[in-house]
């Protein structure tokens, strides 16, 4: 046998490695987002772009900035701050000021990131912190009158917000309309088409980026509680931030459990709160509270959902019979 074949090579885990980097995944993410950007610009004009481009500029500076600041490696290259970009700029309404989404993308990265030591050891999903930190804040910036274009003066309130309110039913939107985004469908930059962001969830389907077992069981919770409560089911998939939420940020890595039965009480959680907040709460939209709530929840989920290790005994739990046993030992 030749002296340079070595039948054995011991070195530490990680023992098996993907092809896959940070920064591939990131850019499949963005890849994937921009049929959801492309209908947006459509629908809001070229604001809606800006706004985009503003919380990704915002989120890659802020972090260059903490990381020259307290002299940790640069890492915006992995893409995930462009993410993050991205995805608070799609959760922001058209009529939000530059200031304000340049605030969100501070908070996002400063606070909900970069605070708790930068991407993998955040606990919660940072673009979603930053719309819940701006909705607390400035709530007339991110409410109402802000998801409709200046230019349209017929449209006074998206679909949920219609639901909601119970008034106006008639100028509910059709389920198609919804689906694809057009004919006056407001929300959100990046949640008015069901139909774009299905063909990017798709996308990071076939890729593998994601996994079916979030986004279907979020879904279908949305669905099978809809039908419960006598609500049209496809109205409820259709509307608000749900396929966003279900597809690209209920999913992300590093603030969902790794577990399969772990991502699946994970996603029902996520469905469950969603529709409790839709139908009882007094905010018409319950996507990011909820994502955000089972975030914090996500470690605990792990912790019982985690297989057992082979060949490892469980630990003894001292009770009567061990007292009984060690009585005389002194």
């Amino acid at each position: 046998m030749p002296e340079n074949n070595m039948m054995l090579t011991v070195s530490s885990s990680p023992h098996i490695r993907h092809k896959d980097t940070t920064a591939g995944i990131m850019q499949n993410v963005v890849i994937a987002l921009m049929p959801a950007l492309l209908v947006a610009c459509y629908v809001f004009g070229v604001k809606a772009f800006a706004i985009v481009a503003v919380c990704v500029a915002g989120c890659v500076l802020t972090e260059f900035a903490i990381e020259k600041i307290f002299k940790l490696p640069v890492t915006i290259s992995d893409w995930s701050a462009v993410v993050t970009g991205v995805l608070l700029g799609f959760n922001m309404p058209v009529n939000a000021p530059i200031w304000m989404c340049l605030i969100g993308s501070v908070f996002a990265i400063g606070i909900a990131k970069m605070f708790f030591g930068g991407l993998g050891k955040n606990f919660m999903n940072p673009a979603l912190a930053g719309r819940a930190f701006l909705l607390a804040s400035w709530p007339t910036h991110m409410t109402g009158s802000a998801f409709i274009p200046l230019s349209d003066t017929y449209t006074s309130a998206t679909p949920l917000a219609i639901l909601k309110e119970g008034s106006n039913l008639g100028a509910l939107p059709s389920n198609l309309d919804m689906f694809l985004g057009l004919n006056g469908v407001y929300g959100s930059i990046g949640e008015i088409s069901a139909l774009a962001l299905l063909i990017g969830g798709i996308y990071l389907l076939v890729r593998g980026i994601i996994n079916w077992r979030i986004p279907t069981v979020y879904l279908g919770t949305v669905a099978v509680i809809s039908l419960i409560f006598g609500q049209d089911p496809i109205f409820m998939l259709c509307s608000g931030g749900l396929m966003l939420g279900a597809f690209f940020m209920a999913t992300d890595y590093v603030t969902s459990p790794v577990t399969p039965k772990g991502q699946i009480i994970y996603a029902f959680g996520c469905g469950l709160m969603t529709m409790i907040i839709r139908l009882f709460g007094g905010y018409p939209e319950g996507v990011s509270y909820s994502i955000l709530l089972m975030n914090m929840a996500a470690p605990l989920i792990e912790r019982y959902t985690k297989p057992k290790v082979y060949g490892v005994a469980k630990p003894k739990k001292f009770g009567k019979k061990d007292k009984k046993e060690g009585e005389g030992d002194d």
